[in-house]
């Protein structure tokens, strides 16, 4: 009986990604290598420190000036930027949770090598952040932030793991990410080239992201507007998506979180889509405990039986 009451208890298994089947190795990297992102970084770090210039900014970044030309010219007189209002959306959305989990301190960047969020938000202590990011753009930035004295905060940690790499799984894993720990994930910068590259990226958090953790981030509209045609809204193709990679998915229009950071804006047809899933399966790590948990209970089973007998 007592092996009939736990069986029952156990998470259904779930597929698995078909990037991840038998070994789980991942045969491609999730970012194209050929395509050259260090034009859109740099235009995303310039819009930072165009808003830090402002006279009422959403944010202050003390840093992002130094991974910019010295002849950049600034209008600091500018409309409010989508993508500013979606870095402090993600950024609020970061430290809020944290700070109602006690036991959350693993975050995982998804970028495109230029963002500074390790260094001007306030980490908790004993925080990992690991960022997912290409390469060469990472190590150019983090030579110039350290050149002006940028620090993450005391007893956290910063470690990185380049895009290109081809298992990203493994890699994190390699690094010290825990998928029986909660983790936040955050998707902003990182090129999303095609469909098959965001599926790659969901497949990823799926396996990993303990269940009840969260992954905030853009996605590139213009995929969307690709895939949904006139067969379904938009809302309800990322549902699909979202919820075939084991999360829930939550729309969040720019203009609400302009309005309730007391912002006039007014985006309309925005090039990005501005969202908040949660994960709501066990991670494989979860999964895995569950199976040797089961295993020693059965083998106590066993050994309880032939004592009897």
């Amino acid at each position: 009986m007592k092996l009939l009451a736990m069986s029952s208890c156990l998470p259904r298994p779930r597929p698995t990604p078909y990037l991840f089947l038998a070994s789980k190795k991942t045969t491609k990297p999730i970012l194209n290598c050929k395509f050259n992102n260090a034009e859109a970084a740099l235009h995303r770090a310039s819009l930072r420190f165009q808003e830090t210039l402002r006279p009422d900014p959403l944010f202050t970044d003390p840093y992002i000036r130094c991974l910019l030309s010295v002849d950049i010219e600034m209008d600091v007189n500018q409309n409010l930027h989508k993508h500013c209002l979606a870095t402090k959306f993600i950024d609020d959305k970061l430290i809020t949770s944290m700070q109602k989990d006690d036991g959350l301190r693993q975050i995982v960047l998804l970028t495109d090598g230029m963002d500074t969020r390790p260094y001007r938000l306030n980490w908790p202590a004993s925080t990992v952040l690991f960022d997912v990011s290409p390469d060469i753009i990472f190590r150019q930035s983090i030579q110039k932030l350290e050149e002006v004295g940028a620090k993450i905060p005391r007893r956290c940690l910063l470690l990185h793991v380049p895009s290109e790499t081809s298992d990203i799984q493994e890699a994190l894993r390699s690094k010290g990410y825990n998928g029986t720990r909660s983790s936040l994930w955050v998707l902003q910068g990182l090129p999303v080239v095609t469909l098959s590259n965001f599926q790659d990226i969901l497949s990823i958090v799926s396996a990993l992201a303990m269940k009840g953790s969260f992954i905030f981030g853009e996605l590139p509209s213009w995929l969307v507007k690709t895939e949904t045609g006139t067969k379904s809204t938009t809302a309800e193709w990322m549902d699909k998506l979202f919820v075939s990679h084991g999360l829930k998915v939550e729309i969040v229009e720019h203009d609400k979180v302009a309005r309730d950071l007391g912002k006039e804006s007014s985006f309309g047809d925005c090039e990005t889509i501005l969202f908040a899933a949660e994960q709501l399966q066990f991670s494989d790590d979860q999964m895995e405990l569950w199976r040797r948990e089961f295993q020693r209970i059965e083998e106590e089973g066993d050994e309880d039986g032939f004592e009897e007998l």
